[in-house]
């Protein structure tokens, strides 16, 4: 029964009341119809033809004091009253006959039926012969006969019929005999079965409570022992069902509750030394983590006054950039005016030519006036005294036309002076344009190079102002991580404490020698005492005794920052 899991033996045990109470049910269907057939016989039956056989006597009397009241009364109102009853109480008995001709079927209740035929035959054969003799009013013959032959007749026939009632009687008992039986087995059936169905699920309730609860009370006392620390004891599995699965969970349970507390015993004081070299080393970066904070600090100084430096000469480029500005536009504006100057020397150069072109026209002219001047004295020299004043005239107009000509050479030579000056001037200013026009471009390649390091000195100084940023930020980093160390010693220093506690809780669990000596082969050793050798044992340990401090730790974003703080120092 053991090796049944609790569910089939369940079921067995559902099915096995449910085949009784099935086999409950058709005894008790069985022994039903035994009754309900009995009790039909009765209600079907025997009681139609006990009401018959009453209703056929009770016919008989009423129609024997029917035909005494036509004997002995003359009233016509009576006469007519019994003929009429007379033929009502025919008519009664005949169907009640009829009635019985088909309830009654045993041998004995037909064959004493079919002999009342004969007598009724006669009882009404004698009773209509005296209707005949009471219609022709022969009273006298009429009583003779109802004295003489009729009322024997009358009594023959309603003896029959008592008998008949009395036989039906019997029969009557018997059927109730019969169902009163019947009744009698349904109940003791019933109780049989009853009493065979609750004795059976009785024994299947104590088997299977046993089964259940005795396995249940083994797994319940090991609990209680483990609950108390004691390790050592030994389960018996007997049983293959749930309960022995549990059982055997427990077994395991409890070695494996065994190997785990042979594990921490022998890695607490792992821990515990593991911890304190831990402080040591958090102690040790608490030191560099403040020199660190402190370089940092004064790294951050120096790169707010390199940062007001970087700005003072992005400063100066700009206004260096905005000078430079303001000389290309007047050396552009120079160019142009030179330009301007040139255009003006070259219209006075060609003025000059122009002059002097006028005064070489004029000195031809005074050339001339004066060939004129001499062949006009020439002609007064001959005229003799009558040309003198012409002579005279021709002298003055020559000595004019000499000045003339003299003024004129003077005025070629100061306008040839003029010219060569005006062409001297013209190279001159061709040479002031070509050098403004270097200049114009020189001034703007000064600009566009004052522009790109006014550009420069903008992005260094933004690129300053992100580095004081990041510096400031590294250093707040920093003296996080400084308060972060400090907490981690209180932390290790707690784990120090904690792992003995862990020891002490653990020593109050007692253990079988072979679990033990199991549990520590089973246990991986640190080798050695030193520091990088206990880490990796506690180092699970002291993530989740740190986890409590995580939430004061600075927030995902500066973590990045956090960790370019070693390489900045």
């Amino acid at each position: 029964m053991n090796r049944l899991k609790i569910s089939t033996r369940l079921a067995i045990s559902f099915f096995t009341m449910v085949l009784l109470l099935v086999a409950q049910g058709a005894m008790v269907l069985f022994l039903s119809a035994a009754q309900r057939e009995a009790i039909d016989d009765i209600v079907q039956r025997s009681i139609p033809i006990t009401k018959a056989l009453s209703a056929v006597i009770d016919g008989s009397n009423m129609e024997t004091i029917q035909f005494r009241n036509l004997a002995l009364f003359s009233s016509p109102d009576i006469q007519k009253a019994a003929l009429a009853q007379i033929k009502v109480e025919r008519g009664n008995i005949a169907a009640q006959t009829q009635m019985l001709d088909q309830l009654i079927e045993s041998e004995e209740g037909k064959a004493l039926h079919e002999s009342i035929k004969p007598l009724r035959a006669k009882d009404l054969e004698l009773g209509n012969q005296f209707l005949e003799l009471f219609a022709k009013e022969q009273w006298v013959e009429a009583l003779a006969l109802l004295e003489s032959k009729q009322r024997p007749a009358q009594i023959e026939y309603q003896n029959a019929i008592r008998k008949q009632a009395e036989l039906q009687a019997q029969v009557m008992a018997e059927d109730g005999h019969r169902a009163e039986a019947a009744t009698r087995n349904v109940t003791q059936g019933l109780l049989i079965a009853s009493a065979v169905t609750i004795g059976l699920a009785l024994f299947l309730a104590i088997t299977i409570i046993r089964s259940i609860t005795r396995p249940l009370m083994q797994a319940v006392a090991v609990a209680d022992r483990v609950a108390t620390g004691n390790l050592s004891g030994q389960i018996t599995v007997q049983c293959q069902d749930e309960m022995g699965h549990l059982l055997e969970t427990l077994q395991h349970m409890q070695h494996s509750l065994a190997q785990t507390v042979t594990a921490v015993r022998s890695n607490a004081q792992g821990v515990a030394s593991a911890s304190t070299e831990i402080a040591a080393g958090n102690h040790d970066l608490s030191g560099r983590t403040e020199e660190q904070a402190s370089a940092l600090q004064q790294t951050a100084a120096s790169m707010e006054q390199l940062g007001a430096t970087v700005k003072q000469n992005a400063d100066n480029a700009r206004q260096a950039n905005q000078l430079a500005l303001n000389a290309s536009t007047v050396a552009t504006q120079g160019g142009e005016v030179v330009a301007e100057v040139i255009k003006t020397m070259k219209g006075i150069d060609d003025s000059s030519h122009k002059i002097a072109d006028i005064i070489s026209v004029i000195d031809g002219i005074a050339f001339q006036t004066n060939i004129l001047a001499l062949n006009a004295a020439v002609e007064a020299a001959r005229a003799g005294e009558q040309g003198r004043g012409f002579a005279v005239v021709a002298s003055e107009v020559r000595n004019l036309a000499g000045r003339s000509a003299e003024a004129a050479k003077e005025i070629k030579r100061l306008i040839t002076d003029s010219v060569e000056r005006v062409e001297q001037g013209s190279q001159l200013v061709d040479k002031a344009g070509a050098t403004m026009t270097e200049v114009v471009t020189a001034i703007r390649r000064v600009t566009d190079i004052m522009g790109e390091i006014s550009a420069a000195s903008n992005e260094q100084s933004q690129g300053m102002g992100q580095i004081g940023e990041a510096v400031a930020q590294m250093d707040q980093t920093t003296q996080r991580n400084a308060a972060l160390v400090e907490e981690m010693a209180a932390a290790a220093s707690s784990l120090s404490t904690q792992s003995q506690a862990l020891v002490e809780a653990v020593a109050v669990f007692k253990l079988s020698d072979g679990e033990v000596v199991r549990a520590i082969n089973a246990v991986p050793m640190p080798s050695t005492p030193h520091a990088s050798a206990p880490k990796k044992t506690v180092m699970p340990a002291l993530q989740r005794q740190l986890q409590p401090q995580a939430s004061k730790a600075p927030p995902p974003s500066h973590r990045p920052v956090a960790m370019t703080a070693p390489s900045v120092h």
